[in-house]
């Protein structure tokens, strides 16, 4: 006889720090304590799991590439990864018939869009007699515990956030690994293979009908999912930390953004779990204490050396318990925004990198190419659909980055969406504050090899004429090989127009507001005006409001 565990993977496409890993290879019968726990782990393709209810060919290949990683380590310890298709509560009925299961376990998804998933199979569980056990492991703290800290509502500033989680203390240290020595693995029986659609090998993209729709010429950084990839970059992430530590700085890929270089981002490894988070959390926070204990000059410590992630936790904790987080009007923490409803291509065209404006079209091609962006051209290009620019709603350009971008997960990417669009987590700001794709080029890209880069059509272009290439004159644009309006388009707006009518739009929403405080929503803002500067890395030149 032996005790049969299914390990239902979503998230958390890895074996390292993995308690519901560990939990399900426990033999939790004290009278059968001498039989054989059978292992049965399982990813199951039900049009939602995972972020595959909207999902372009990068992000696809990447949790394709993630789940054949973790088949791969399966196979070498004697079983395989068993990959379904259809839907997860009836998958799991069946194989629960048939396979005598005694226990499922999976990691916590605390986003809402998950609750009707998880409490039908919850309820699945009570209704066959199966143990249903949900672990902690792909954020820090557990969201709900953060929000029962704050009595019972989420913290509205960063800040508060900060307060909570300092009360609740550090997050717990990553669990110890696997141990498969009295471990076998289950099979499926060939005709129930057939009924649930049990794929052979792991699928490809084009399985499922997506077809890379990007540039491949212009596709610099390949990006390849998987746990064993993840770690191994980790690796490399940490010496660049490091390096940052004894130089006196933290945060280095926000603090000297590299827009042209390999990117080491672990963002994407985490997105999908194959890194855990709290082994990097650790692993940056223990490198920083080894780091001041050797050196003669002594820095203060804290969440902030691990910043990017701490704003992941609080995304997640914001959206937990709202399940119209990734919208506007029935979302309680967001402004309602008159935006410009597109009746024409200006949209298409902001999606495709044809706005006339090269470090936009740049970023929205290296998107479309290798399926992600800095967050500082995340957020230059986010500004420019919104408020920067083409007055468009955030939500269609929060759409468009969970499609493409290969970390975009809906709490974290929903959170920068409203705050970049001043929908939400900080005050209004001006428009005309906001440093606009022409300048930020020049500071970011001052020799154009970026633009470049993803607009081969302005390769002669010079760097005094990059950013601006409809500066140039007639002949200079035959001599360069590019003729603006035809070869390369011209500019879709008049930013000075534009940012002129956008301030004095919500110049008008902010008096509207403070006239009507009562429809005002619990609107979360930015603790200081550091924390602004820091997120939308302007210049000196800028004075943000807080």
């Amino acid at each position: 006889m032996t005790i049969n565990n299914i390990l239902w993977f979503r998230h958390g496409l890895r074996l390292h720090d993995n308690p519901s890993l560990l939990e399900a290879l426990k033999n939790d019968c004290a009278n059968h304590s001498s039989e054989t726990v059978k292992l049965f782990p399982v990813f199951i393709f039900d049009g939602e799991s995972a972020g595959t209810k909207i999902v372009g060919y990068n992000r696809m290949k990447f949790l394709l590439e993630s789940l054949a990683d973790l088949d791969r380590q399966f196979r070498e310890l004697g079983g395989q990864l068993l990959v379904f298709r259809g839907d997860s509560v009836a998958v799991l009925r069946r194989l629960f018939e048939e396979l005598n299961v005694k226990k499922l376990c999976f990691e916590q998804d605390c986003e809402p869009i998950w609750k009707d998933r998880d409490d039908r199979v919850a309820k699945l569980c009570q209704s066959m007699d199966v143990r249903c056990v949900e672990h902690v492991s792909h954020t820090l703290w557990n969201p709900l515990e953060v929000i029962q800290t704050n009595g019972d509502i989420p913290p509205l500033t960063y800040q508060m956030f900060l307060h909570t989680v300092n009360i609740i203390g550090e997050p717990p240290r990553p669990v110890g690994a696997p141990n498969f020595e009295y471990i076998e693995f289950g099979r499926i029986p060939a005709i129930l293979s057939s009924e649930l659609k049990l794929f052979t090998k792991i699928p490809t993209p084009e399985d499922f009908g997506i077809r890379y729709d990007g540039l491949a010429d212009i596709a610099y950084q390949k990006w390849i999912g998987g746990e064993t990839r993840a770690l191994s970059a980790l690796g490399s992430r940490l010496k660049q930390e490091e390096e940052a530590f004894r130089e006196g700085y933290y945060l280095p890929t926000q603090a000297n953004p590299e827009i042209l270089g390999p990117a080491t981002s672990m963002s994407a490894a985490l997105r999908f779990g194959c890194l855990s988070v709290r082994l990097f959390y650790w692993c940056v926070h223990d490198l920083f204490a080894k780091v001041q204990s050797d050196s003669q000059f002594k820095y203060p410590g804290g969440q902030h050396i691990t910043g990017q992630l701490i704003w992941r936790e609080y995304f997640y904790t914001m959206s937990v318990q709202n399940p119209y987080y990734g919208e506007m009007e029935r979302n309680p923490i967001c402004l309602n925004i008159p935006w410009y409803e597109p009746v024409d291509d200006s949209l298409a065209r902001w999606k495709e990198g044809r706005t006339g404006f090269p470090m936009i079209d740049a970023a929205m091609r290296q998107l479309l190419a290798e399926g992600w962006l800095h967050h500082i051209l995340r957020n230059i290009t986010a500004t420019f659909l919104t408020r920067g620019g083409l007055w468009i709603s955030w939500e269609a350009g929060l759409q468009h980055f969970l499609k493409y971008l290969l970390d975009a997960d809906w709490s974290v990417c929903a959170g920068n969406w409203m705050w970049v669009s001043s929908s939400a987590f900080e005050r209004l700001l001006d428009s005309s504050k906001c440093t606009d794709p022409i300048s930020l080029g020049r500071r970011l890209d001052p020799k154009g090899s970026y633009v470049k880069r993803y607009l081969p059509e302005l390769a002669s272009y010079p760097p005094e004429l990059i950013h601006e290439p409809w500066k140039a004159t007639r002949e200079q644009q035959i001599e360069y090989g590019c003729v603006i309006g035809e070869h390369y388009p011209a500019p879709m707006v008049d930013l000075a127009v534009v940012g002129k009518r956008n301030a004095q739009t919500m110049a008008s929403l902010r008096e509207n507001l403070v006239a009507d405080g009562s429809s005002t929503p619990p609107h979360c803002r930015p603790s200081d005006i550091d924390e602004i500067r820091q997120f939308f890395w302007l210049s000196d030149d800028v004075v943000p409001e807080a």
